[in-house]
């Protein structure tokens, strides 16, 4: 059996999992868990390879997906944000009666560009690949700077996200690696009709990494979908407009 990853609960009521996105860790989420956890008992984890799981070293996308699932409530709304979108996805369909209700946050099913499709061009993906072999604190905080890219509050934002991930370990390097091979290579657009659970989309229209035409284009993958737009967010809306977020939250979490 695997060591554990590191988790953090609080709060009292319905069961939410918070999972964080790549190069972050679970303190990230700490601003709205104050707001959260006198209507739900939320659950945060670091992922393996990052924050207090550092040690644990880097894991593929089925078996980040697997040790979450080992570890989460029996039953419970799973939010994820980008690169955490895809995990808290990938639950949903391999154990629906895991995940009550679906939400992702600045997130894509496909964060590659590519045949159509808006993302990441993959070029992006790889200079982040090799940069981070010189240089991975730095890395990350050039990879910070874009997703705040367009918000309004960009520098407020960034020194937020900041303060929140270095108070925990840095992030494992190997995990960071192998976290930039998941942006560019998963794809789950086609398995998308299969969710069962009632699911929210939430995106930041100013987003630099999730252009919102994938917002559009996802109305087709998931048509009975909520779709929430922020129109003055970029890739971290919980951030730069938390109340905002937080109203839209209980609303689809109330349904």
């Amino acid at each position: 059996m695997t060591a554990p990853l590191y988790w953090q609960t609080e709060g009292e009521g319905s069961d939410l999992v918070l999972i964080h996105g790549w190069g972050m860790n679970g303190a990230v989420w700490q601003p709205i868990v104050e707001q959260l956890r006198s209507q739900y008992r939320v659950h945060t984890v670091d992922l393996s390879g990052y924050g207090y799981s550092a040690d644990l070293g880097s894991a593929d996308f089925e078996q980040m997906v697997q040790q979450v699932l080992a570890q989460a409530p029996k039953k419970a709304a799973w939010l994820g944000w980008s690169l955490g979108g895809l995990i808290a996805t990938q639950a949903a369909l391999v154990a629906p009666e895991r995940v009550s209700q679906l939400i992702t946050v600045a997130s894509s099913p496909c964060f590659s560009a590519g045949k159509g499709w808006r993302g990441i061009k993959p070029a992006v993906l790889s200079l982040f690949t090799e940069q981070l072999k010189d240089d991975f604190k730095l890395t990350v905080e050039r990879f910070m700077a874009l997703q705040a890219m367009g918000s309004p509050n960009a520098k407020q934002d960034i020194k937020q996200v900041k303060k929140a991930v270095f108070s925990r370990p840095a992030p494992n390097p190997a995990a960071l690696a192998t976290g930039l091979t998941i942006l560019a290579d998963i794809d789950l657009r086609e398995h998308l009709s299969q969710l069962t659970m009632p699911v929210c989309r939430m995106y930041g229209r100013l987003d630099g990494l999730v252009p919102i035409k994938v917002a559009h284009d996802m109305d087709e993958f998931i048509p009975h979908s909520v779709k929430v737009v922020f129109e003055q967010a970029s890739h971290a809306p919980f951030i730069s407009h938390s109340d905002e977020f937080i109203t839209e939250l209980h609303r689809f979490l109330a349904r």
